[in-house]
């Protein structure tokens, strides 16, 4: 714990006002949450040396179209959970993909976060990043995927994950998309982990673009991506979403300003286009949410409920997962109503702030999340004990209370 230790005090040096709550918390293994019923997803025992030591679920619908996403799971949920929450497997039936949902073991992280920050891990052809691939490869093999199009997706720790697979293996991918995720590289240890999620490491476009160019030998084309971010995150700080824009605007050699501007579902839309006038990056902020993937459980563009709010499942009425496969091409777009583009200073957030409800206005994750800052302390005090708390858990070194 020594190191720990060092990178709390090294956070309330800098920080004064965290001072006085600043403590480590036991870090025995954290209660996974579980969804209630039985899960849709199959186990595959088998896919290949598995380096990384993940295990495999998968979802395939009764009329499979060749289409395959890659959904990477948050710390302390399971593949089951995720997809519940998020509402995967529903839009898979509906749309016809396949889903392959790889799933962390405590024996690799007692929080089962996605080890992101792990050297050994994010390289390609080592650790958790070849397992997924391996995975991806036994998909492909057993039900006829389409090579042009595997997509990836993942909140939190997964996005981090999601954003790796995307650096080290671009050629795989037609798509990801990351959710209250950090760029490639932002951390190679746990200190440099928490002090990413707190301050933020800020480079240059170039220099982010660089160490996914340095990733692989693949030289282009470049996966779609998606990214989006709670306005109110404290465990991934907002400002992570600039910083993984300008990695991935770098990448495909445009301007981090935005070519266009919409609202979608009340919320803003940023949509970066390339030479040939195709959206190739999108994000989404979300003013007053917290930590967690968005969600709609009444979708009205699709016309039926995806996902179910939990644990960093927040009810904001805009479903990411309908959005991001939207933007893969994988829904039937004839079904949308998207308004018209507006400029910046027009476009307005769909919620409105409400001091009983919490830092999302009443759009916070159920499971003991959303009080994680206010458990009878109230003010200041709360809010930076609750954000030290959610910090080390998303970096799988504290159990949740």
């Amino acid at each position: 714990m020594t190191g720990l230790e060092s990178t709390i005090a090294a956070l309330a040096r800098q920080r004064k006002q965290w001072e006085n709550f600043l403590r480590i918390m036991p870090g025995g293994p954290a209660a996974r949450e579980q969804p209630p019923g039985p899960s849709r997803l199959v186990e595959v025992p088998e896919f290949g040396a598995n380096p990384g030591q993940l295990r495999m679920f998968k979802y395939v619908p009764r009329k499979p179209r060749r289409s395959l996403v890659v959904v990477l799971h948050g710390c302390t949920q399971t593949a089951a959970s995720y997809d519940l929450g998020a509402g995967w497997s529903t839009l898979a039936d509906r749309y016809g993909f396949l889903l392959l949902l790889p799933e962390q073991r405590r024996e690799n992280n007692p929080k089962t976060c996605f080890n992101w920050f792990r050297e050994s891990d994010i390289v390609r052809g080592g650790g958790e990043a070849a397992s997924i691939r391996q995975m991806i490869t036994r998909m492909a093999a057993d039900h006829d995927i389409d090579p042009r199009r595997i997509f990836i997706t993942g909140l939190s720790a997964g996005g981090a994950m999601a954003a790796v697979m995307l650096a080290t293996y671009p050629e795989v991918f037609a798509g990801g998309a990351i959710i209250a995720g950090l760029p490639y590289r932002s951390a190679t240890s746990v200190r440099q982990a928490l002090e990413s999620m707190f301050q933020v490491r800020v480079r240059t476009p170039a220099e982010w673009g660089d160490l996914v160019r340095a990733a692989s030998p693949h030289r282009g084309p470049w996966p779609k991506v998606s990214i989006w971010q709670g306005g109110a995150d404290r465990v991934v700080r907002p400002k992570n979403a600039e910083e993984l824009l300008k990695q991935w605007t770098d990448v495909h050699g445009l301007s981090t300003r935005p070519d266009r501007t919409e609202t979608v579902d009340g919320y803003p839309r940023h949509v970066w286009l390339d030479g040939r006038g195709e959206e190739v990056i999108e994000s989404y902020m979300i003013p007053l949410m917290a930590h967690g993937t968005p969600i709609a459980a009444a979708d009205a563009h699709a016309g039926e409920s995806y996902g179910v709010p939990g644990e960093y499942l927040i009810e904001v009425g805009i479903s990411s997962s309908y959005h991001i496969a939207r933007f893969w091409g994988l829904v039937d777009t004839r079904r949308d109503a998207v308004r018209p583009p507006q400029t910046p200073a027009a476009t307005m957030p769909r919620q409105e702030a409400d001091p009983e409800a919490g830092p999302a206005g009443g759009a916070v994750p159920s499971g003991g999340d959303a009080g994680a800052g206010r458990d009878g302390r109230g003010g200041l005090a709360g809010m930076v004990e609750g954000s030290i708390r959610k910090a080390l858990t998303a970096a799988g070194l504290m159990r949740r209370r």
